[in-house]
């Protein structure tokens, strides 16, 4: 079987996991609660989600990265996964108590002073998530996407129904008169939200206790220091990836030109709009559940190298068709939300480059993994993290939410960049960047001919989408004949 082939069908299996499961938690919480909630309570939604991203990655400080390089050995891996495991769980107490403790002065200093049990809600969110990461791994690296897809999506359907249940069934039960449901008030729609959210996580943890059996109670401390080693920089690494995909709406809050309200009411449409890019990004982060493990697995080979440049050059071709085929189709797409969330729709396709860039990204970044450079992988994110912030923190308050989707453009677009530029010296891969490139600015001509086709002629829908839908199979045309016997490999292997 082709290796590419091969890929592709884990990442399907990932992308189901993560993206039926997002659909169901898109529907849920994108076309019902921007239809249930106002645009600040959507904002303040959306804020506390990407401060949680951000604590999520230094809670788990990348052990699972360092599982996969010291793990990949069976002889170790229990060893490697007990380490590890007793590592995070000692963190995630000490964590949880601090958050607790301080849960007033942390609710004030996110401007949501009497909320304090939001922050106690995540706290526990997040421990829950942090300890289930490991489990995860270990079925990413003992190549079972099957199991990790179920569990993925049993997650996402538990959390649906408990806000299915507070949301809709508790207030009808209410007014039918069953006393015990008086317990619901429904001017907390949002902590109902969260609490859902957990609930939905601590089952998770639950269904992945098994794992938790084949811990020994050893501590390698030497092993330990290792893998520090080794992630550390991942953690910088990881942090401003979560800088650059979801800090926009904590500075929103604070940059944007009104108050604090008012700038939540804003980074709520454009968190919406950002949802609409969603497929993209669950591709590339499907994606890259499959292939970290993949790469490191076949590291050893003699041909590895053009392995890696098939995968980037395969990547690009269905990240290209993906991003034509939502920006065709947005008249359709943008009913996923509510009315008054669509007023950013028109960012979409930069935010949708922005995730194609990403995906790109993780697909160049394996050198500075493999090699163990991991620091120069931490300057890159950095620096594509101070790019991001800096974009939104001055453009904000002269362009509006604008700002935030092409500063996601430039600094993904640059990382990509600069990691091929250095990985050229440690670890160089033949990729295939003349095809590649044409399919991308092949991809940024259709799809400015496509707002251009919105924009200056009167059409009906119909049949702008069918114009739309004709420029797709152009653009698979041209890739066939540019590159048949490539694709033909690819799936013959």
């Amino acid at each position: 079987m082709s290796f590419v082939k091969q890929l592709a069908g884990q990442t399907a299996i990932y992308g189901i996991s993560h993206i039926l499961g997002r659909i169901l938690h898109y529907v849920l919480l994108t076309f019902y609660l921007t239809r249930v909630l106002s645009r600040t309570e959507f904002g303040v939604y959306n804020d506390l989600y990407a401060w949680a991203a951000l604590l999520l990655i230094l809670l788990t400080y990348r052990m699972e990265t360092a599982f996969f390089r010291f793990g990949s050995k069976t002889a170790q891996r229990t060893a490697v996964f007990s380490t590890a495991v007793i590592s995070i769980l000692i963190s995630t107490t000490i964590f949880v108590a601090i958050a607790w403790y301080y849960s007033d002065a942390i609710a004030s200093w996110l401007a949501y002073a009497d909320k304090a049990v939001y922050v106690q809600l995540f706290a526990l969110i997040l421990a829950s998530d942090a300890l289930a990461a490991l489990p995860f791994a270990r079925l990413r690296l003992e190549n079972r996407p099957g199991r990790f897809a179920m569990l993925k999506v049993i997650n996402i359907v538990v959390n649906i129904g408990w806000v299915i249940f507070f949301l809709e069934l508790c207030p009808r039960l209410q007014e039918a008169g069953y006393s015990w449901a008086n317990f619901y008030d429904p001017s907390k729609r949002l902590y109902y939200v969260f609490l859902s959210n957990l609930l939905a996580s601590l089952f998770t943890l639950l269904l992945l206790l098994p794992a938790f059996r084949q811990i020994r109670l050893h501590f390698h401390h030497t092993l330990w220091k290792q893998m520090i080693a080794y992630a550390w920089p991942l953690v910088i690494v990881g942090l401003a990836g979560v800088v650059n995909q979801s800090i926009a709406i904590p500075i929103q809050k604070w940059r944007l030109s009104g108050d604090v309200w008012h700038n939540l009411s804003q980074a709520g449409v454009y968190a919406a709009a950002a949802k609409l890019a969603l497929l993209m990004n669950l591709f590339a982060v499907a994606f890259n559940f499959a292939a970290e493990p993949f790469f490191f697995s076949h590291s050893s080979r003699t041909d590895a190298r053009m392995i890696y440049a098939d995968v980037a050059h395969a990547f690009t071709l269905a990240a290209c068709v993906l991003l034509l085929g939502i920006t065709g189709w947005m008249e359709i797409v943008q009913h996923l939300l509510g009315a008054q969330f669509r007023q950013a729709i028109h960012l979409v396709p930069i935010l949708l480059f922005a995730y194609l860039m990403l995906g790109l990204y993780y697909n160049l970044s394996i050198w500075y993994k493999l090699t163990d450079q991991t620091t120069y992988g931490a300057g890159i994110a950095t620096g594509g993290a101070l790019i991001t912030f800096a974009a939104n923190w001055f453009l904000l308050p002269q362009i509006g939410y604008a700002a935030s989707a092409w500063a996601a453009l430039v600094c993904y677009t640059l990382m990509s960049g600069s990691c091929y530029l250095v990985g050229r010296r440690f670890y160089p891969i033949p990729y295939r960047w003349a095809r590649m490139s044409g399919y991308l600015l092949l991809t940024i001509l259709l799809v400015c001919l496509m707002q251009w086709l919105r924009q200056v002629w009167a059409i009906s829908m119909g049949l702008r989408l069918a114009l739309h839908s004709l420029l797709l199979l152009l653009f698979l045309a041209i890739a066939w004949l540019a590159d048949r016997q490539v694709l033909v490999r690819y799936w013959r292997g």
